[in-house]
């Protein structure tokens, strides 16, 4: 065999066999292409669950929680395996819709979406809500948000917090329930980019006006990093979720004098996007580099795959792999205020 620099590891043909998918994502990360970035995902994803003092943060991204994905998170939040969340508001509004008891339909891509105006039904690519029950999972939200101080500013951490709290006490099971009873803190940086919205809106109408402050948002999301000694980040999707995370890096290097940066040290994304239109969903680890956003020096991993393909696989992978039960940080301290 001609020796180069370059030819270092072998790659491994997949044979058919019986085996669990933990074993079927080993292989998958000696092979190629996607394949590989996934099955690579899920080691880098064990090791930052085995590493000492690491807060591992999540950008949940999209209507994900509407395919059948929120409980995955759930488990995910329960086991510790993230540390903070970070989510578009749909994802945290769109699992209390079922939670309620509510049904999403399996539909199709191709239909006479007029007709399902007409029949109060919302389409999610191929996925069916009826609308009426959508706006009871609105009006439960306006009924949690009739209840709040008008005089205090929230961040959407204490927002999502009291909620979760309110929701918990009425047996309601939802990721922002879950995380209250165990202490993992959910920021929702564009909450009114969803049922929140709207429930905020609803509550104004009978004279309740709630407020929720986004830069204290930020500076509460400061305060873990400047508290956590290493990070490590997943991304399911991009946008807002993203980018809010993304830029923690900088904000504690610009705190402690702009002199050093202060890089997530880990870094997974799950992702439909390309980088070459120039968004933040598709942009590369590597150019995150260049912000002090990533770690030059890290283990980053971007796996081009749809995460409703993606995530259900790497969590039962790491629910076949991981038998020790995790030290995780400690946020007590945000839920005493």
């Amino acid at each position: 065999m001609r020796e180069t620099p370059y030819f270092k590891e072998k790659l491994e043909t997949i044979e058919v066999k019986e085996k669990s998918i933990s074993q079927l994502l080993s292989e998958m990360a000696k092979t190629g292409f996607q394949g590989r970035k996934l099955g690579e995902a899920v080691e880098v994803w064990e090791e930052m669950i085995k590493e000492n003092n690491l807060t591992i943060l999540m950008g949940y991204a999209g209507s994900l929680s509407t395919t059948g994905m929120w409980k995955i998170i759930c488990w995910l939040i329960e086991n510790h395996y993230i540390d903070v969340l970070v989510s578009t508001g749909a994802n945290i509004s769109e699992d209390i819709f079922e939670a309620m008891g509510s049904t999403y339909w399996r539909g199709s891509h191709i239909v006479d979406d007029h007709d399902l105006l007409r029949y109060k039904i919302d389409r999610f690519y191929d996925v069916y809500a009826d609308e009426l029950e959508y706006r009871k999972m609105e009006n439960l939200i306006e009924e949690f948000m009739m209840g709040l101080d008008e005089g205090h500013d929230y961040s959407s951490r204490e927002f999502l917090c009291q909620f979760g709290k309110w929701l918990s006490g009425r047996g309601i099971k939802s990721i922002v329930s879950t995380a209250y009873e165990n202490k993992v803190p959910v920021f929702c940086p564009a909450i009114v980019d969803s049922g929140y919205g709207i429930a905020a809106i609803t509550a104004g109408v009978k004279g309740k006006n709630i407020k929720v402050d986004q830069m204290k948002d930020f500076k509460e999301f400061l305060k873990i990093g400047e508290k956590s000694p290493k990070t490590g980040v997943i991304y399911i999707g991009g946008g807002v979720p993203k980018d809010f995370t993304q830029l923690l890096a900088v904000a504690i290097d610009l705190t402690r004098g702009g002199e050093e940066a202060y890089p997530h040290e880990y870094a997974i994304q799950i992702t439909t996007d390309a980088p070459r239109w120039g968004g933040l969903s598709g942009c590369t680890f590597e150019e995150a580099i260049s912000w002090g956003k990533t770690s030059a020096k890290g283990k980053n991993i971007a796996c081009y795959c749809d995460a409703t393909i993606a995530l259900p696989l790497i969590a039962h992978a790491l629910n076949e792999r991981v038998k020790i039960k995790r030290k995780h940080p400690d946020f007590s301290w945000l839920f005493e205020k």
